[in-house]
């Protein structure tokens, strides 16, 4: 297994991974501007994250 320096990703193409950190510091200023929350996975289930820092389950069933 090849050895990253600094811990860095083993994707081939690195910027990827910024990429998507900054896709996702958008989305919570958006949501903040918009009083609005962001939709994401977090250990394996979908969540709603709201601006004021409260996470809730994103529940299928019963349309929440």
């Amino acid at each position: 297994m090849l050895k990253q320096p600094n811990n860095e990703s083993k994707r081939k193409y690195g910027w990827v991974e910024k990429w998507a950190k900054m896709t996702g510091e958008r989305a919570r200023i958006d949501a903040k501007a918009n009083n609005t929350y962001i939709v994401y996975e977090k250990e394996g289930k979908l969540v709603k994250e709201f601006p004021n820092g409260i996470i809730i389950p994103l529940h299928k069933e019963g349309g929440s």
